[in-house]
């Protein structure tokens, strides 16, 4: 699930690209300032950063140029009211890899979004993507799933759950941190979605009596583990 980083001071844009992207499955944080960006920007690990050129505490560009010091890699989308040519070779200049002016269609967002995922993806042998544990395999590139070489159909969510299990597998992973890393959410102990999620994933998984992968741990969450371990 990719994480993007939305440093914009409207609130009403604000809420707008991050609900749509979040309908998207994009994991979104939103920074309001500049300066207070650079810190979460240093601190937590994302796969694009959209910057708005205007910000009330420092210029978008000064962001764009810092950021790109620091993060030489890293897909910038600049965002801007501003429409000269002049204006957009500037935000180029400061290392925006991509320039798209307000108002937008939110279908252009996400199209030059996944463009730019798509043009930074890095490239990885194709065995470096394959998830194996027990008679479980997990393509993550093509987000495909098999036990005992029989596909197994997950929704989105179920996926992110069974990649999060088998990157940990013989961990016990509590419901706070499952609910972090696949929903990107503080888990709520009044609720069970966690619970109903992982049947939902055990039943697929064990469908035709298949030896049993995810156990609980009482009291502190679940593990993928089989029974030799």
């Amino acid at each position: 699930m990719n994480r993007i980083c939305l440093v914009e001071d409207e609130e009403k844009v604000a809420a707008f690209i991050s609900r749509g992207l979040q309908e998207h499955d994009y994991i979104v944080v939103h920074v309001n300032e500049g300066i207070s960006a650079l810190d979460v920007i240093a601190a937590q690990s994302f796969d694009l950063l959209i910057l708005d050129l205007m910000l009330p505490d420092i210029s978008g560009l000064d962001l764009c140029r810092q950021v790109r010091k620091d993060n030489p890699t890293i897909p910038i989308l600049m965002l801007t009211a501003l429409d000269r040519v002049d204006d957009k070779v500037n935000g180029l200049q400061a290392g925006a890899d991509d320039y798209l002016v307000k108002p937008f269609h939110f279908s252009e967002l996400l199209a030059r979004i996944s463009a730019l995922l798509r043009r930074f993806k890095p490239v990885v042998p194709q065995d470096e993507g394959l998830l194996m544990f027990s008679d479980l395999k997990l393509n993550t590139f093509t987000k495909t799933a098999w036990r005992a070489g029989v596909e197994i159909t997950l929704t989105t969510k179920e996926y992110h759950l069974l990649e999060l299990f088998m990157r940990n597998a013989n961990k016990t992973l509590s419901r706070d941190y499952i609910a972090e890393k696949v929903w990107d959410i503080q888990f709520d102990t009044g609720t069970n979605f966690i619970d109903v999620y992982v049947n939902y994933l055990r039943k697929k998984i064990e469908k035709g009596g298949q030896m049993k992968l995810i156990h609980t741990v009482i009291g502190m969450g679940y593990i993928l583990k089989d029974k030799g371990v």
